[in-house]
């Protein structure tokens, strides 16, 4: 398969997959993951189980953590190496406009702001589209205790907040991938089919719906 050295970004809402498909594509390739660090949050825990009183810690903690793991991309010769992420930057700004307050929302987007400049942008983001049932379904089965009292209905807001971002993304090339009858980790024709496309040198805003394994 011909493929061109980039930096390519797996993006979507909680328990679609990413970092299962970086993991993956990251095996095939023999190359090292850029993921983020779910477990360096000290507030997200808490932020599960009493948002109202925590969105802003969390948000802030992963927009630092975030920006400087990211930037550090800007050392890295993108130009010769294949780099697979399990996020963009901008996922920050998703969560923080859903859960924040008007006045914790003015004074994050400052910050965010100031912070966005020194980040590279992905060649290409490949967004993992997928049913809220669906979703459900692979957050429970993966059993991260922190996740085990996120309700249903929290989980269909980010879906929508993600769809939205992403119906109206126009920062690069984007290939969306519907992620609900295929098995990209159990099944290997599944992952040969996304890897495929995704170095099919998407152009534009692409639509991928294979018919899958599920």
């Amino acid at each position: 398969m011909k493929r061109k050295a980039r930096y390519i970004a797996v993006e979507g809402p909680i328990g679609v997959g990413k970092t299962s498909l970086v993991h993956s594509l990251c095996r095939k390739f023999g190359v090292e993951p850029v993921l983020e660090d779910l477990e360096d949050n000290p507030f997200l825990e808490r932020f599960y189980k009493d948002q109202a009183n925590y969105a802003f810690h969390t948000q802030v903690a992963f927009l630092i953590s975030r920006h400087r793991q990211l930037a550090e991309l800007k050392q890295v010769d993108l130009f010769n190496r294949l780099i697979f992420s399990d996020y963009i930057f901008e996922r920050d700004m998703v969560f923080a406009r859903l859960n924040l307050n008007q006045n914790e929302l003015r004074l994050y987007s400052e910050i965010y702001r100031i912070l966005q400049r020194d980040v590279p942008k992905p060649d290409l983001v490949i967004y993992l589209q997928c049913d809220t049932p669906t979703l459900m379904r692979r957050i429970r089965a993966r059993a991260r205790d922190m996740e085990r009292t996120v309700p249903e209905e929290y989980i269909e807001k980010v879906n929508g907040a993600f769809n939205e971002f992403f119906f109206n993304y126009r920062e690069g090339p984007l290939l969306i991938i519907n992620t609900s009858h295929i098995d990209f980790v159990m099944n290997d024709d599944d992952l040969e089919k996304v890897s495929e496309k995704i170095f099919s040198d998407v152009k534009g805003q692409e639509y991928y719906n294979p018919l899958g394994s599920v």
